[in-house]
């Protein structure tokens, strides 16, 4: 028996908690098959993918590229006697939401339901949007059952009445703070179905690092400047316009250099934004990076910034990985107080939550964390938190727990 694992893209630098739970299924020993609904465009991989012994199978990423392979599908699976129901469902979301994207999800289904192995007795998406669309679609068609693991994103920018039909569609949901699964289960009868299940981090990619000695630096003289380290797609909620705004207010006595690791489609505007700001010579932008680079990066740099906010269509973070990932290198961190990120860092005693959107407050919070007594105690506190409530082998058990339930039911 085998878990059909629908994804969005892969492998995708930016979701190393999705490749991290992978090669931990993987290692407990369920048989998995990689379903991407889009082709990789990040040129490196990281160690964690490289341990993952399956090949993803892609679906045409747009139906024309791939036309004869969607009407082969469909010609097979219109004789399913679970074609008619499916398609009726596909039809009612497609009234309620009449775009390209909602007729390609349904096309990617039948090639994804035709093409499954015999053996899959689970369908289980990655996004509860798009990815669960397709996954939900399927398993319709294939008469199977179907999960979906919730993030951020997927959460808050889909449509309430789309949200309740696949809780109710599915045999089981997982989400990774606090704060989505709250709202989810409020759209439910069935809350029993929504299961809190943070990512966590595996600790046996981050060694401890070395001691506080060498991160003195408080941006008195240029030997001591401070050293600020972002790790983020150049996204709107990132906050990362914001950042620049908070930089550029800092005093010129005040001595700081920040390096962003990342892509995104932002990139640019972010780039024009901070020469605009005369910051382009206090800045590294470094692009995306390979996890072995970032874990380097993080020993280097004296303070961690992501400065996370909701934008107008929803869209926020949940709980970023990246706090988790510098918190286990005792860097110390500013962020916002937003949903998941409260639920990692109590403002002062992990590191420093501020109001998102407030330039103002994340400039007296560097300008604060310049003392590096200040910022050893914070990172302390968040390198204890991480190791003994945020480690991924703890939270990856529950999540075999449910799939291993479910296929001893099948047997």
């Amino acid at each position: 028996m085998s878990v059909a694992v629908v994804l969005k893209g892969y492998p995708r630098l930016s979701e190393t908690f999705i490749a991290q739970e992978i090669q931990s299924l993987q290692k407990a020993g369920l048989e998995l098959e990689l379903i991407s609904l889009r082709h990789p465009t990040d040129t490196a991989i990281h160690p964690v993918h490289r341990e993952i012994n399956k090949t993803a199978r892609y679906l045409p990423e747009y139906l024309w590229q791939e036309s004869k392979r969607v009407i082969r599908a469909w010609w097979r699976i219109r004789k399913s006697p679970h074609y008619s129901h499916a398609r009726k469902v596909w039809l009612n979301d497609l009234r309620r939401d009449s775009t390209p994207n909602r007729v390609r999800r349904f096309g990617q289904s039948l090639v994804l339901a035709n093409e499954l192995s015999d053996g899959v007795t689970l369908i289980y998406a990655h996004f509860l949007h798009t990815p669960s669309s397709v996954a939900r679609y399927a398993a319709l068609l294939r008469n199977l059952p179907w999960s979906f693991s919730a993030h951020a994103k997927d959460i808050w920018t889909t449509p309430e009445w789309e949200k309740r039909e696949k809780i109710k569609d599915c045999a089981w949901g997982v989400t990774c703070t606090e704060t989505g699964s709250v709202h989810l289960k409020s759209l439910t009868d069935s809350p029993d179905k929504i299961n809190l299940l943070y990512h966590g981090l595996d600790i046996r990619r981050f060694s401890e690092p070395s001691s506080f000695d060498e991160k003195r630096n408080d941006g008195t003289s240029p030997n001591k400047t401070l050293r600020l380290f972002s790790v983020g797609r150049a996204v709107p909620k990132k906050g990362f316009l914001i950042l620049l705004e908070a930089l550029a207010a800092l005093p010129q006595e005040f001595y700081w250099h920040w390096q962003h690791v990342g892509g995104g489609s932002d990139l640019r505007k972010l780039q024009a934004h901070a020469a605009d700001l005369k910051l382009k010579d206090k800045i590294s932008w470094l692009g995306p990076r390979p996890q072995e680079e970032i874990l380097s990066l993080y020993r280097q740099n004296d303070l961690f910034l992501l400065p996370s906010r909701i934008t107008k269509d929803g869209d926020r973070d949940g709980l970023p990985n990246v706090l988790m990932e510098a918190a286990s290198q005792k860097l110390a961190i500013i962020s916002t107080a937003l949903s998941g990120i409260c639920e990692f860092i109590e403002t002062d005693t992990h590191g420093l939550l501020v109001p998102p959107d407030d330039s103002s407050s994340l400039l007296g919070a560097i300008r604060k964390a310049a003392n590096p007594d200040l910022r050893s105690a914070w990172a302390a506190a968040a390198f204890k938190r991480v190791h003994h409530e945020f480690s991924h082998h703890e939270n990856i058990l529950p999540l075999v727990k449910l799939i291993r339930q479910h296929q001893e039911s099948t047997q």
